[in-house]
């Protein structure tokens, strides 16, 4: 029986580094297993704000993968803004950390490129596809954002091939997205992405959201919306834990102002002045890139001397510190409108079999994974006396050679069942 084919549209892809290109880097891995055969499309020569040269071995040897041109204006953010990779990645300076350059490089990034400054991408993408489409039989094309520009390939392309089946999956929302109120946006500007996101929703086949909020959400505005979250490679899974000479905290990934978890830095501040033997056997360990000025906030803390700060890993390197830590922390932005974010770091941190401390809103669906799996604690960003003993007692548990809870029921995570998941939502949608 010959597999169902399909085409993936996007714009994260190795070499690029961090989250952004792992999800369909796998679900590629594991598709031909599940009975699809899938092609990427992919910019020919992107701008990518992090680089992983070694993401490039976990690129199938046999796929095919078909490039064009990209033109991206980010020569602007060179002049306006200090840093044009974070303005690449997505992030930007917030509140008494904006400087006037910043603030230009938002408002023209918000009002001028809309959804985003890959929308240049679009025109020549779907020219060069329609004819690739015409001559290459598809069951089903895929696309993924950020960057949303890359769903208006796939509304264009919907247009001429009706049925096509289209799969717009959303690694992050688009307009509920934390940011998006920090885009200094016109009226005329907002309601042009809304108008977009909600031409996408309607004529998308299937939406697919990385949170089970996400998902819900999408529904109400009238997508047929299904939940993928990320997960981890059961190669990624730790075997037999070894406790390391001190007790290590660690952050993996990239940590910006809008997800800064200023009230841990401020416990553990409190912890390590107290409590010598926390002090002498405590190291808070950064593995990313960790945006400077929470790095200069934390040198004025007597903080300052349990860190140890190894920059940006290759994701092999990543994983193997995410290994040998004792308490592993992931953060989310405060809103009560990111609670449906998952970052897809949780999943490798489960994997781990490490304790996870998450940060977020209340009643996150990080909160709902991690009980459910038990596998670490949640916590809002005011519980200074709540954090504060949690930390307490993984210190202790370090201490006396001991673990007081292990992670339970994670399979449903692993890449290769969410991508049987995937193939089963794909094949009902073309029978």
């Amino acid at each position: 029986m010959k597999p169902n084919k399909i085409l993936i549209i996007t714009y994260y892809w190795p070499p690029s580094g961090g989250p952004g290109v792992q999800r369909w880097l796998k679900f590629v891995k594991y598709l031909p297993e599940f009975g699809w055969k899938p092609t990427v499309f992919i910019p020919e020569n992107p701008s990518y704000p992090i680089i992983d040269k070694t993401l490039a071995e976990e690129v199938p040897k046999d796929l095919e993968i078909i490039k064009t041109k990209i033109w991206e204006p980010y020569q602007l953010a060179e002049i306006f803004g200090r840093d044009n990779k974070k303005f690449k990645a997505g992030q930007f300076d917030v509140g008494k950390n904006q400087s006037w350059k910043s603030r230009i490089s938002i408002w023209i990034r918000g009002n001028f490129f809309i959804p985003d400054a890959r929308i240049f991408w679009v025109k020549p993408s779907v020219r060069f596809l329609k004819k690739y489409l015409k001559e290459n039989h598809f069951d089903a094309l895929v696309t993924t954002g950020p960057p949303h520009s890359l769903h208006l390939i796939g509304l264009e392309l919907k247009k001429d091939f009706p049925n096509l089946k289209w799969i717009a999956d959303f690694r992050d929302p688009w307009t509920e997205i934390s940011y998006y109120k920090h885009l200094k946006l016109s009226k005329s500007s907002d309601e042009k992405h809304r108008v977009l996101e909600q031409k996408v929703f309607e004529n998308a086949d299937i939406t697919l959201a990385t949170s089970f909020t996400d998902a819900e959400n999408f529904r109400k505005r009238g997508a047929r919306a299904f939940c993928i979250t990320n997960g981890f490679d059961d190669e990624e899974k730790m075997g037999e834990k070894t406790f390391s000479p001190k007790f290590t905290l660690s952050y993996i990934g990239v940590l910006e102002q809008l997800r800064n978890p200023e009230i841990l830095w401020k416990v553990l501040n409190d912890i390590i002045i107290e409590n010598e033997d926390f002090r002498n056997g405590f190291e808070l360990k950064f593995a990313g890139r960790i945006d400077g000025k929470i790095l200069e906030n934390i040198e004025n803390t007597a903080l300052k001397n349990s860190v140890k700060n190894l920059g940006y890993l290759s994701h092999g390197e990543a994983n193997a510190e995410m290994q040998n830590s004792d308490l592993l922390v992931i953060t989310n932005f405060p809103d009560e409108s990111s609670k449906g974010i998952i970052p897809g770091k949780i999943f490798e941190y489960l994997a781990t079999g490490n304790p996870i401390l998450s940060f977020g809103p209340k009643d996150a669906d990080v909160e709902k994974i991690l009980d459910e799996t038990n596998a670490g604690k949640h916590f809002s960003y005011d519980d200074f006396t709540g954090l504060k003993s949690f930390i307490l007692d993984k210190f202790n548990d370090w201490k006396n050679g001991s673990r007081s809870s292990k992670p339970q029921e994670i399979e449903r995570f692993s890449r290769k069942n969410l991508t049987q998941k995937l193939a089963e939502i794909l094949s009902s949608s073309i029978d």
